[in-house]
C-alpha cells in the first residue's frame, strides 16, 4: 500500500513539473506549417513575346537591358530554357498547372470572353504554395479565361484567378489588343460606372459602335491583320465592346500601373512569405510605351517597350532591396513564347529592326515548332543563395510547380511537372531528358540534343507574321548541339535516330499527334 501511495505521489509531482516547464511555451497548432518564416518569397516575372535574343545578356545586339542582365549575371542563365508552347495561353496554363497544355483541348489562344481554362479542382502553383503558408497574388496579364462562358462584366466575374489559388489579383482579362480594355481586381472591373455598363461580344458589333473598318479616321495605330474591331484610345482591337468608358485603361500607363501594384503588394506582405506572379505585357502588341520611353531604343515601339520593361524590373528589384527582403526572395524571369515583329499592327518593328535579332540566331518565332518558338530567356536569381552560372540543362517553366514544392518542403507528383529544384538553384546540371513542345496545337519532341518535328498539313512560312511555323509534309530531325540554327534536316540521313525519336514521342504523346490540328490563326 505504501508503495502504491509513493508511486501516485511521484506521478502527480511529474505532471506538475511538466506543466510548469510547458507554461511559457506556445501551443502548436495542428497541421501548422513548419517555420513558414524561413520560406523564401517567390516572384515569377513573366514577359510576353520576348525572344531569346531580345535582351543583351542573351546576345541581343540592338538593345541594352541592364536590369535583366543583372539577374542573368548574378543568377543562373539557362540556355536551354523552354516555355511549353509557342503561344501565350498554353504556356501560362503549363506554368500555373504543371500540366502539358496539349492534354487540355481548350488550351489555345483564347478570346476575352472564354470561360476559365483551369479547373477550380486541379492543382496549381499558387494553390500548392498557399497550402504551405504563402500569400499569393497575380499582377498583370491573365489570358486564361474567366467565368463560365457567359460573363456579366458589371458584376463580380467568377471563377477566375482568385478561385484557382490567388488570394489577390489585378489583371487584364486577356491581352492588351483584346476587349474588354479594363483592369479587373479580385473579379471586379476597376472604376466601373454602373450607369455605363460594359457589353462585350467577339462575334457581332453593337449597333452604332465605331470600328476600324467603319471609322478609319478614328484610328491612331494602323492595323495590319486581325485588329479591326472596336477602337479604344485610337487603337483598334480584337472583339467588340460597348460602354465602360470610366473603366477603360490608358494604354501608355499600363506598365506603370502594374509596377505600382506589384511594389505595393511587396510592401504590404513583406513580413510573411509571398508568391507574386508579375505577368508583364511587354513586348506584346499593341506596343504603347509611356512617353518617357518613346524613341529611346531607336527601334520603334517594340524596342521602346522592351526598355520600359527592363526599367520596371529594375524598379521592382529596388523595392525588394529597400524593403529588406531581397536576400530572401527567389526571382524567376522568363517569357511566355518567342518573338514576333508584325503581330497585327504597323509599328515599324520590322523597318527599324537594324542589326537586332530577336531570335538570337534561332529559327522560327512565335507560333513556331522551330526553336525560336519555345526556347526563351529563363533566369533564376536569389541573392546570396544562387551562385552566378550559365546552365545548358533542359528546363521548362512547367517544372516550376514540382520544383518549388520541393523548395518549400512538400511534394507534387500529380502533374507533368518535374522536380528540378537543384538545377534551378545551380546545384545540378542534369535537367529534363525530354520535353514535348507545342505550337498552335501541333507538337514536337526535344530529347537530349535532338529535336524531331512530325509532319503537319499547312504552309511553313506564314506571310502575315513573317515566321516559319514548322509545318511540313515530312519528318524533320535536327541535332541542336551541332546545328542550333536548324539548317540541316537529318531525317533522311539518320533513319535510326529518327525511328528512336518517333518511338519516344509516340510513347509520351500517343500516335494521334497529327489529327485534329487546327489552322493557325494570327490575331
Amino acid at each position: 500500500m505504501k508503495n502504491s501511495k509513493h508511486s501516485l505521489l511521484l506521478l502527480l509531482t511529474s505532471i506538475l513539473l511538466l506543466g510548469l516547464s510547458c507554461k511559457d511555451k506556445p501551443v502548436e497548432k495542428a497541421n501548422e506549417v513548419d517555420a513558414p518564416s524561413k520560406h523564401p518569397n517567390i516572384v515569377v516575372i513573366y514577359l510576353d513575346d520576348l525572344g531569346y535574343g531580345d535582351i543583351s545578356s542573351y546576345g541581343g545586339t540592338g538593345l541594352q537591358t541592364p536590369n535583366i542582365d543583372a539577374l542573368a549575371t548574378e543568377g543562373i542563365k539557362f540556355t536551354n530554357g523552354y516555355a511549353s508552347s509557342a503561344t501565350c495561353t498554353p504556356s501560362r496554363y503549363a506554368l500555373l498547372t504543371g500540366m502539358y497544355p496539349w492534354r487540355n483541348k481548350d488550351a489555345k489562344i483564347l478570346p476575352g470572353t472564354a470561360p476559365l481554362l483551369i479547373s477550380t479542382e486541379q492543382q496549381t502553383l499558387p494553390k500548392m504554395l498557399k497550402k504551405q503558408g504563402y500569400q499569393t497574388a497575380i499582377v498583370g496579364k491573365w489570358h486564361l479565361g474567366l467565368g463560365s462562358g457567359i460573363i456579366n462584366w458589371n458584376q463580380r466575374v467568377s471563377p477566375g484567378p482568385n478561385e484557382v489559388g490567388f488570394e489577390e489579383s489585378y489583371i487584364l482579362a486577356a491581352t492588351q489588343d483584346r476587349v474588354p480594355t479594363v483592369y479587373i481586381e479580385n473579379g471586379n472591373v476597376v472604376g466601373l460606372d454602373p450607369k455605363d455598363p460594359i457589353s462585350v461580344d467577339y462575334e457581332h458589333n453593337f449597333e452604332g459602335e465605331p470600328t476600324a473598318i467603319t471609322n478609319p479616321e478614328m484610328v491612331k495605330m494602323k492595323w495590319h491583320h486581325g485588329h479591326n474591331n472596336s477602337i479604344v484610345n485610337g487603337i483598334p482591337r480584337i472583339g467588340f465592346m460597348k460602354g465602360g468608358d470610366s473603366a477603360k485603361w490608358s494604354d501608355i500607363d499600363i506598365a506603370d500601373t502594374f509596377l505600382e501594384k506589384a511594389q505595393t503588394y511587396v510592401k504590404e506582405h513583406k513580413d510573411k512569405p509571398f508568391f507574386l506572379y508579375y505577368a508583364m505585357n511587354q513586348p506584346h502588341v499593341p506596343r504603347t510605351p509611356n512617353p518617357r520611353f518613346v524613341g529611346k531604343s531607336g527601334m520603334g515601339p517594340r524596342g521602346d517597350v522592351i526598355l520600359e520593361a527592363d526599367w520596371c524590373i529594375g524598379e521592382f528589384m529596388k523595392t525588394l532591396e529597400e524593403e529588406g527582403i531581397l536576400d530572401n526572395t527567389l526571382v524567376i524571369f522568363s517569357s511566355d513564347n518567342g518573338p514576333v515583329l508584325n503581330d497585327g499592327y504597323y509599328d515599324d518593328a520590322v523597318e527599324k529592326l537594324g542589326n537586332h535579332d530577336p531570335n538570337g540566331g534561332l529559327r522560327g518565332g512565335k507560333y513556331s515548332l522551330f526553336e525560336a518558338g519555345t526556347r526563351i530567356p529563363l533566369i533564376t536569381y536569389w541573392k546570396g543563395k544562387i551562385q552566378p552560372a550559365e546552365s545548358n540543362a533542359i528546363v521548362c517553366q512547367m517544372d516550376l510547380l514540382a520544383s518549388l514544392a520541393d523548395l518549400v518542403g512538400t511534394k507534387d507528383n500529380t502533374t507533368d511537372s518535374q522536380d528540378l529544384m537543384d538545377v534551378f538553384l545551380g546545384k545540378s546540371k542534369t535537367g529534363r531528358d525530354n520535353l514535348i513542345i507545342e505550337a498552335t496545337s501541333r507538337t514536337a519532341l526535344r530529347s537530349g540534343d535532338w529535336l524531331m518535328i512530325p509532319p503537319y498539313k499547312g504552309v511553313n512560312y506564314e506571310e502575315e507574321v513573317g515566321i516559319e511555323v514548322g509545318s511540313f509534309p515530312e519528318f524533320h530531325l535536327y541535332n541542336l548541339k551541332d546545328d542550333v540554327t536548324q539548317q540541316n534536316n537529318l531525317a533522311t540521313s539518320n533513319p535510326k535516330k529518327l525511328a528512336e525519336m518517333i518511338h519516344e514521342f509516340e510513347t509520351l504523346k500517343g500516335k494521334d499527334y497529327n489529327l485534329n490540328v487546327e489552322a493557325v490563326k494570327f490575331e
